[in-house]
C-alpha cells in the first residue's frame, strides 16, 4: 500500500506563532487549551511548564497568562489586562480580523452575522465584540428565521469554516437586504488544506485525516474527504487506527488539521506503513 500526503496540511502560521510563544515564556498559564491539540498540549505541559487554565476565573495567582489562538471574549480580556497578571496574546491575527471587524461595524449601526458554530471558541470571542451583539449561524435555513431590526448586515466568518457555505449565507443575504458588507475572513490556509484534501480523497481508496476531534478545521477536512472517499478517518494518534481500514487498498491519503504538529503525523504515518495488507 502506497502513502500520500496532502499538497498542504499540518500546523498554520497562527498555530506555529502561539507554540513558539508558549515555548519561549516561562512558567505560563493558557486561557483555554492554547491550539486543539491534546498530544500537543501536553507536550508543552511536561517540556516547557505550560499549564491549561479552564477560564479566568482560575488565573488568580499566575505570573503570566497567555491568551489562547482562537481567542478569548472582549471583557475576559479587559478583565486580565486589569489584574497584576502579564498578559501575553497568542491570539491568531486571522482571528483578531473579524473581531476588529464585528466591533467597526456594530459602532456603525450594522447588524452582525457570523458564520460558525455558536459553542465554538473563537466565535464566541469575536461575538463579544459586536457592540450590540450578533447573529451566529451554520445555515441559511437558521437565517431564515431571524427578522433583522435594520437594512444594513455584516456578515463575518469562522476562520475554518468551508467557503461553500459561507456562499451559501452571503447570497442569501444580498437577496434580500439593501445593504450586505461581506467580510472573507476564512483563512487562507484553511483554502489549501480544504483544497488539497479534496484532492487527495479524489484519488485516495482510504485517507486519514489527523488532529483534535474538538478541532472545527479538522472536523471539516474530514467533512470534505468523506465527500470523495467513503473509507475517510479521522484520528488524534496512533493508537486510534484500525488495521481493518487499510484491507485491499492500493493508496491511502494522510492529511491534518492546522493545530497537528509534525511529530504527531509522522508517527501516525510510520504506524500506517507498518500495518499489513
Amino acid at each position: 500500500m502506497r502513502i500520500k500526503l496532502a499538497a498542504s496540511y499540518g500546523f498554520c502560521f497562527g498555530v506555529k506563532r502561539a507554540i513558539k510563544i508558549a515555548e519561549n515564556t516561562q512558567n505560563a498559564s493558557t486561557i483555554g487549551p492554547l491550539i486543539h491539540n491534546n498530544e500537543e498540549i501536553n507536550r508543552l505541559r511536561e517540556n516547557f511548564n505550560v499549564k491549561t487554565l479552564h477560564d479566568i476565573s482560575e488565573a488568580q495567582g499566575i505570573e503570566r497568562a497567555i491568551i489562547r489562538t482562537h481567542g478569548i471574549p472582549k471583557k475576559d480580556l479587559e478583565t486580565l489586562k486589569q489584574s497584576k497578571v502579564e498578559v501575553i496574546n497568542a491570539t491568531c491575527p486571522y482571528v483578531t480580523k473579524p473581531q476588529e471587524i464585528c466591533e467597526k461595524m456594530s459602532q456603525e449601526g450594522y447588524e452582525i452575522v457570523i458564520f460558525g458554530d455558536a459553542d465554538h471558541p473563537e466565535v464566541r470571542g469575536v461575538e463579544s465584540y459586536a457592540i450590540n451583539g450578533a447573529y451566529v449561524v451554520q445555515s441559511v435555513s437558521e437565517l431564515e428565521k431571524i427578522k433583522f431590526k435594520c437594512y444594513k448586515v455584516a456578515v463575518v466568518s469562522q476562520t475554518t469554516r468551508k467557503i461553500s457555505e459561507f456562499l451559501d449565507i452571503t447570497g442569501y443575504l444580498q437577496m434580500r437586504y439593501k445593504e450586505v458588507r461581506v467580510f472573507n475572513t476564512i483563512c487562507n490556509a484553511t483554502f489549501e488544506n480544504q483544497d488539497a484534501a479534496r484532492e487527495l480523497a479524489k484519488e485516495a481508496d482510504v485517507v486519514i485525516v489527523i488532529g483534535g476531534k474538538n478541532s472545527s478545521n479538522t472536523k471539516q477536512l474530514h467533512s470534505i474527504c468523506k465527500e470523495y472517499c467513503a473509507d475517510s478517518f479521522l484520528v488524534e494518534s496512533e493508537k486510534d487506527l484500525d488495521p481493518s481500514w487499510f484491507n485491499q487498498k492500493q493508496l491511502c491519503g494522510v492529511t491534518a488539521g492546522a493545530s497537528t504538529p509534525d511529530w504527531i503525523i509522522e508517527k501516525i504515518v510510520g504506524k500506517i506503513s507498518e500495518i499489513k495488507v
